[in-house]
């Protein structure tokens, strides 16, 4: 990897780190979306918590930072590995942001920003089929890890340089971490470790069961307009 990357792989992490769903709710109605959502800043709490005309924006923008900085790697022709770290970089950036404590979103469609504009169509067409089949099954999460599990394997069987395979990898990896180690709610404090992990990592939630987590998120929202009125009221307008 070349030394003339470092200021552009920089910069993608601090344009990952731009958390575009934390700054729109806050200039829309006035409050913190953690506290609306299951505690993180991401595409999903900002399309529950907002219109369309707010929550589509940004999502098109967590979308481009992985695109665009991939792209710009592209453009100044860098090589697959530099390429590749840009993207990840960005992706790294969403979920740990430096602006917010490092405590981000989940990186989905950032990540998809990097598959769509990586070397072979096979690869955002495996992670688009993961993302359709979970929209299908009501958004669970679990088809959208599969896809992101197969892309490494896709990679391979098609002969694709290891650095894009292991890129795919470290992809996932991130995923995973992000998935496994956001704080503990305190509706999981009864759940033993195992069954935490294990919810986490196939549901993306501390619950397994979806009624449950629908209800914590439900109450939190009361709760946060409770605390915030002039939010609660923007959203009825």
């Amino acid at each position: 990897m070349s030394i003339e990357s470092i200021p552009l792989i920089i910069g993608a992490y601090l344009l990952g780190s731009v958390p575009a769903s934390y700054l729109a709710a806050k200039w829309y109605k006035g409050i913190d979306i953690r506290q609306y959502s299951p505690g993180h800043a991401g595409a999903g709490s900002i399309w529950r918590t907002t219109p369309k005309k707010v929550s589509l924006p940004v999502m098109f923008f967590d979308f481009g930072k992985g695109i665009g900085m991939v792209a710009l790697a592209q453009c100044l022709g860098m090589g697959r590995p530099e390429q590749i770290a840009v993207g990840l970089a960005a992706v790294i950036g969403h979920n740990w942001p430096v602006f917010l404590r490092f405590y981000g979103g989940r990186g989905i469609l950032t990540s998809w920003g990097v598959i769509f504009i990586w070397w072979f169509p096979w690869a955002p067409i495996t992670f688009f089929g993961g993302a359709t089949l979970s929209l299908l099954n009501k958004g669970s999460p679990l088809p959208v890890l599969i896809g992101l599990a197969m892309l490494p394997v896709v990679s391979w069987v098609f002969g694709q340089p290891l650095t894009v395979t292991i890129g795919f990898l470290v992809l996932l990896l991130i995923v995973v971490i992000k998935r496994l180690t956001a704080p503990k709610s305190a509706e999981a404090a009864s759940l033993s470790k195992r069954e935490l992990m294990i919810s986490r990592l196939l549901f993306d939630r501390d619950i397994r069961n979806k009624e449950t987590t629908l209800h914590i998120i439900r109450r939190r929202r009361r709760k946060a307009e409770s605390l915030h009125p002039e939010g609660a009221e923007q959203k009825r307008e």
